[in-house]
């Protein structure tokens, strides 16, 4: 089983939602970054769950402790060790699904693999162990940060309801004023209430999140192999729910002739830009300087309380099947926290191999 993902920024997640705590082991990170715990705790509070009516009533604080990696307040170059413990679980709202796998989560196919199964909470499939993600990308932001590179993440459609495009600062502003973290404040009203209304009906809608990082430099990624959009895609699509990734324009692309989309370029103050950014700020597979723009298409939550068909394994025989407990009636508002943890992860790993960051000191230049 692969529990880990980067080369010389190397993070490695474990736990699963009704286990004791979940987690990150971050390797490769070099000494001389000023960190706390403080800095990794206000990302996990973007994806913590129970802060709004749009998100699992499941109240847990995520209070992470860190463990290792740190002495007098910066980093030392050894592995980082991130933990959060599990205070609030219901195992027994799972009980049911220990031969009932649900429909359109993961249950079945860890059973065929596996045989011993968690199934309490979906395991180690549960989309709680994204806080692994989170921990990591917080300790990426904050290294990202020092070459002035930033990130972030937000809603762009719920269901049918999508926002009108919004400039960077905005983006940033916006995001904290309501609970879907849209931008478009009009649109994000109309998604609340959507989201809302299906909770209501006991069913779930997906969405969309767009993720836009400024200030990479130019020369990240490899030509064929470890391309970088390459990269960001594997992470990307290795977030639980993620059905779809796209690159700049994406899909968008496919209709279009290379008139219409080809990215032009310029020198403004002495800089190549392009006039466009169609390629999301990556072309030949490394970044070229210009915003790097990704989307993922996040499917509604398969956690609903509609009655549906399913199978009892044990009997071998078709069952009705209602799923309890607590979850989320749509799940892309808490998923921008972990684009933009995943994204970072990425780009401070090629920001280390091609030697934008020092591997081992931060202080040390190149």
């Amino acid at each position: 089983m692969s529990n880990s993902i980067g080369e010389k920024f190397k993070i490695t997640s474990f736990g699963s939602s009704h286990g004791k705590a979940v987690g990150a082991i971050v390797d490769g990170c070099p000494a001389n970054l000023e960190l706390t715990a403080e800095d990794i705790q206000k990302e996990l509070d973007k994806r913590k769950p129970g802060t709004s009516s749009v998100t699992t009533p499941r109240k847990e604080a995520d209070e992470v402790q860190l463990l290792s990696g740190i002495f007098e307040g910066k980093t030392d170059g050894t592995p980082i060790t991130g933990v959060v413990f599990n205070k609030n679980q219901h195992s027994k709202d799972y009980s049911m699904f220990k031969d009932t796998p649900r429909p359109s989560h993961g249950d079945y196919a860890w059973m065929v693999k596996y045989g011993n199964y968690d199934y309490n909470g979906g395991g180690r499939g549960s989309g709680r162990v994204t806080i692994g993600h989170v921990i990591g990308g917080a300790i990426a932001k904050k290294l990202l940060k020092t070459q002035n590179i930033e990130i972030i993440s937000h809603v762009t459609q719920i269901g049918d309801i999508k926002a009108e495009p919004q400039d960077f600062n905005t983006i940033k502003e916006n995001i904290e004023k309501n609970p879907v973290r849209c931008a478009d404040l009009k649109a994000a009203k109309e998604m609340e209430e959507l989201i809302l209304a299906k909770k209501q009906e006991g069913d779930s809608v997906g969405g969309i999140v767009e993720t836009i990082a400024i200030g990479a430099p130019a020369g990240l990624g490899e030509p064929v192999f470890e391309r970088l959009d390459g990269d960001l895609a594997r992470i990307l699509m290795n977030i639980g729910s993620v059905k779809g990734v796209e690159i700049g324009l994406g899909f968008g692309a496919a209709n279009k002739t290379g008139s219409q989309i080809n990215d032009e370029y310029q020198i403004i103050d002495e800089n190549v830009v392009t006039k466009t950014n169609n390629s999301g700020g990556i072309i030949g597979g490394m970044s070229n300087g210009m915003p790097i723009i990704s989307r993922i298409a996040i499917k509604p939550t398969p956690s609903i309380s509609k009655c549906q068909d399913s199978v009892d394994l044990k009997k071998m025989e078709n069952k009705k099947i209602e799923i309890k407990g607590r979850h989320d009636p749509c799940i892309a508002p808490r998923v921008t926290a972990v684009a933009e943890s995943s994204t970072a992860i990425v780009l401070a790993d090629h920001m280390i191999r091609s030697g934008f960051i020092h591997p081992t000191n931060l202080e040390k230049k190149i």
